[in-house]
């Protein structure tokens, strides 16, 4: 038994749609929050049941990117201090210690790393923060496409003391040397780089295919040994068939493979790990029956 990993949750979106709660284009998760926030914190506690020792704040589609430019300034804020509070209020509920992670998303577009405006999007992530601060232990700027997207998380937050867990999308398939890229071209060194220079206290790899993350760990586990740092890895890859993993937000509904289940997501997770994965998770379909496997399989 591995007893060094810490274990993340899971997908918010595709588990609020599973049990039912309110779930739609383009409001995404964000639209349970706004009708029936009993489910957020029910997709909450199912995830701490199965053994999550660090749940993330539905807040990742409280955006105008998702809810629309006037909802987010009517609503906005109240949404984002809500996903903290049912958040904070699950992992204090739990029976071991839990953490709450405040999701930072690509505040102008997932997988869009050609919307990116470092202006507009501090405007964005400022509201994200000054919502989350009372209720996180820990920054997670989640599914960034490219260096200036993180940098512009760490601009906004300034010397906040909490930790900084910086988490990249990766491009379906390595380039023709075999090197895994952030789907802005950059290469997980650069992402790396981009870590250690904001101080942050973790690299991750989410929402994207489960084949191309333990690529994305060796490179990433080398290149931060070459630096003398011993940052943590993560990993949360999503469950989507790959000809739809490169498609955009709001784009319509991605289908879900059928080899994802728990036992071969599993398999996968435990590549990540031997290439010096710390943190595992799931994204989009994982479910917390993959995160119970997870929690059996690593959890001390």
């Amino acid at each position: 038994m591995i007893s060094n990993i810490k274990i993340l949750d899971g997908g918010m979106g595709r588990e609020l749609a599973r049990m039912g709660a309110p779930f739609r284009q383009p409001e995404w998760s964000a639209l349970a929050l706004m009708q029936a926030p009993e489910f957020v914190r029910a997709a909450h506690d199912a995830f701490i049941a199965a053994g999550s020792q660090v749940i993330t704040t539905n807040s990742y589609a409280v955006v105008p990117f998702h809810v629309g430019e006037e909802i987010f300034a009517e609503q906005g804020a109240a949404l984002i201090a809500l996903s903290g509070k049912l958040a904070r209020e699950a992992a204090e509920a739990a029976p071991a210690a839990v953490q709450v992670a405040g999701s930072l998303p690509p505040v102008l577009g997932s997988y869009r790393p050609d919307l990116f405006e470092p202006v507009a999007a501090k405007k964005l992530l400022q509201v994200l923060v000054d919502n989350l601060t009372d209720s996180v232990d820990v920054w997670l700027a989640e599914t960034q496409s490219s260096v200036a997207e993180v940098e512009a998380v760490r601009d906004v937050l300034g010397d906040d003391p909490r930790p900084l867990w910086l988490s990249f999308t990766l491009q379906d398939n390595p380039d023709d040397q075999g090197n895994a890229l952030l789907r802005s071209g950059e290469s997980v060194g650069d992402a790396v780089s981009a870590a250690l220079r904001v101080s942050a206290a973790a690299v991750l790899f989410n929402c994207s295919r489960p084949e191309v993350m333990a690529t994305a760990v060796k490179t990433a586990r080398a290149a931060l040994t070459t630096q003398g740092s011993q940052l943590d890895i993560g990993v949360y890859a999503n469950a989507f068939e790959p000809s739809d993993n490169k498609r955009g937000a709001n784009e319509g509904l991605s289908k879900m493979r059928q080899d994802t289940d728990p036992a071969g997501y599993l398999d996968f997770a435990k590549d990540w790990v031997a290439q010096g994965a710390t943190l595992v998770g799931g994204c989009c379909g994982i479910g917390p029956e993959h995160i119970a496997a997870l929690k059996q399989a690593f959890a001390k």
